[in-house]
């Protein structure tokens, strides 16, 4: 088996340790004589993998009680619809446009009323987060929105911005378990779990109850009500089984590393390798203003674009795989996910020096 350092933005790495557990149990989970992948979502065996991952989410996010978490298909992205659909009472919501996906996000919310981008970075193609200190927050805005960690710029709300007493939705797919949250700043936090906690197929919220109401927008579809999902304990319809197990047991896996401080100091350790080398370099450079970098993607460019695919080519060969910016950017980008070791980092980092070496002009 060779085991290369896959540093894509998602689906993205996962622990080793957990892939191997799932492999061992692929047959039989537990003497059930069934693999997870082919038991009822409705069995006592696969009810306990459920309340086992929510009991073990809750303790490591420490949400309070009075939050409900609700595992969902549909990815990130049907978020952009259902968050509008239910929390939209007053047919207004403000965004704050830090990348794509708060981007479609807003886009998405103009279907149902009227979304209101109140700060944006798009004029530097998002390479900083700005100031939201003092926002021009609606009057009548039902939430404020942002996506906390861009993925596919390398940046990160450091501070969440001041919303002047709205509900704080926040989209936080690419930072979700690297570091201590806290949940109570948010009316609702959502992710897809496709980049730091399971396979691609699941999305998880966190959402107050006082925000999960009969009250939805007229059409919203039974599938997109949050209430039907809260009452059913996300057990309304067949849920992506296989992807709750897996997610269940990169819990587990964070649990025992020491909660998600111990993860934090690992990503903030795994990061500075790589920042630092940046910094240093002649011939790379990161595309992101320093005080707003994310721990979790990491983009970064030379400045040209043939040298950058010969990069690319190059790293892939070595066994570097999926540093290709994003189509939108370009350049390249090192997405280094909790399950990322540091020494896939470091190793990245050894690559990038040799190939500075050969070919700084």
């Amino acid at each position: 088996m060779a085991r290369i350092y896959n540093f894509s933005a998602g689906p993205a790495v996962l622990p080793e340790e957990v892939l191997k557990e799932a492999a061992e149990e692929m047959l039989d989970y537990k003497g059930s004589g069934m693999s997870v992948m082919e038991m009822s979502h409705r069995s006592k065996v696969y009810e306990n993998i459920l309340n086992e991952a929510e009991a073990d989410l809750r303790e490591l996010m420490n949400i309070p009680d009075n939050y409900k978490v609700l595992f969902l298909q549909g990815g990130a992205s049907s978020q952009f619809a259902m968050i509008p659909m239910n929390l939209m009472k007053n047919r207004v919501a403000d965004f704050i446009v830090t990348g794509q996906w708060a981007k479609k996000a807003y886009q998405e919310a103009k279907i149902y009323g009227t979304a209101n981008k109140i700060a944006s970075s798009e004029d530097k193609t998002f390479s900083y987060i700005p100031d939201c200190s003092d926002l021009p927050i609606s009057e009548n805005a039902d939430y404020v929105y942002i996506c906390e960690n861009n993925t596919i710029y390398g940046t990160k709300f450091k501070t969440l911005p001041n919303t002047k007493g709205k509900t704080l939705v926040a989209d936080i797919s690419s930072c979700f378990l690297s570091e201590p949250v806290d949940v109570t700043k948010y009316g609702l936090l959502y992710g897809g779990v496709q980049k730091n906690v399971g396979p691609a197929g699941v999305a998880i919220v966190i959402i107050r109850e006082d925000l999960i109401t009969e009250d939805t927008l007229p059409g919203t579809p039974t599938m997109f009500k949050y209430k039907i999902h809260a009452d059913n304990g996300s057990l309304y319809n067949t849920p992506p089984a296989y992807g709750i197990y897996i997610c269940g047991k990169v819990f587990k896996w964070l649990k025992k590393l020491g909660g998600l401080e111990a993860m934090k100091e690992i990503n903030e350790k795994k990061a500075a390798v790589l920042y630092n080398y940046l910094d240093e370099s002649k011939l790379f450079k990161g595309t992101v203003v320093k005080e707003d970098r994310s721990l979790m993607n990491v983009p970064f460019v030379t400045g040209d674009e043939e040298l950058d695919a010969k990069f690319v080519k190059e790293a892939k060969a070595a066994g570097f795989e999926n540093l290709k910016g994003h189509r939108t950017v370009g350049g390249m980008r090192a997405s280094i996910y909790n399950a990322m070791p540091i020494a896939g980092v470091e190793k990245l980092v050894e690559f990038m020096k040799e190939f500075e070496a050969k070919n700084l002009k």
